[in-house]
């Protein structure tokens, strides 16, 4: 186990749209929302592990790890609109009042099952004391000196960014997207400000094949076919 203060919040809400039940639903054998508990285990004690969650039956889902899952967040912090700072602020609240030590906050979004512990570690290796959040990210699938457009008054087409002269895409500069996997946050930046605006932003590279994000049917069958053919992850 990694030796740090890091307060670890897992936000799971029951609510689902895309695939409905997702946060306990069967992936490879387990409720999707084990492995990112088993994640959090390797990082930090229980005691500084979060389950943020609205929803009764996830609750008991994730006590079948032996996690103590105590925290209830509110039901107004359970609907589409809500976003992750008020999630983070009330688990935050939550554990000062519990008395829990921490410098830093790790949100692990269950919906990134192909996250590895050394990707959560490499993470709060970069975390320092000049950032305001390390966040895991992967190689845009569209690149805005290459492949991304926006339209001009008149409905045609420009590059989104520089001259538009590149020929190949690997001269052009990287892009990068976040892929959901892992935050690591300062506790004073996030009461301060939303993390759209954090100056300090720092990012940790993650390779596609572990970059999935469960949003729809075809995520979730991509990525399970990717953590059937490689079994010894």
């Amino acid at each position: 186990m990694t030796t740090d203060s890091s307060l670890i919040i897992i936000p799971a809400r029951g609510g689902s749209k895309g695939i409905p039940r997702k946060n306990i639903k069967n992936f490879c054998g387990r409720p999707l929302i084990h492995y990112s508990i088993d994640v959090a285990r390797r990082i930090a004690p229980d005691n500084h592990i979060i389950l943020s969650t609205d929803d009764d039956e996830i609750r008991e889902v994730a006590r079948l790890t032996g996690l103590a899952v105590d925290y209830v967040r509110p039901a107004e912090l359970g609907g589409d609109s809500v976003g992750s700072r008020e999630v983070i602020l009330d688990a935050m609240d939550y554990a000062d009042r519990k008395g829990i030590i921490y410098n830093k906050v790790v949100l692990l979004q269950p919906t990134s099952p192909l996250r590895k512990v050394a990707d959560v570690e490499g993470c709060i290796s970069l975390f320092s004391d000049y950032t305001d959040m390390v966040v895991s990210v992967t190689e845009a699938s569209c690149n805005p000196y290459y492949d991304c457009f926006e339209t001009d008054f008149d409905g045609s087409l420009h590059i989104s960014k520089g001259d538009g002269h590149f020929t190949r895409r690997q001269d052009a500069p990287k892009a990068w997207q976040y892929n959901g996997a892992v935050y690591v946050i300062r506790p004073d930046s996030i009461r301060r400000m939303p993390m759209g605006e954090f100056p300090r932003r720092i990012p940790y590279e993650m390779p596609k094949s572990r970059s999935l994000d469960l949003d729809t049917p075809i995520d979730w069958i991509i990525a399970e076919n990717i953590m059937n053919s490689h079994a010894d992850r």
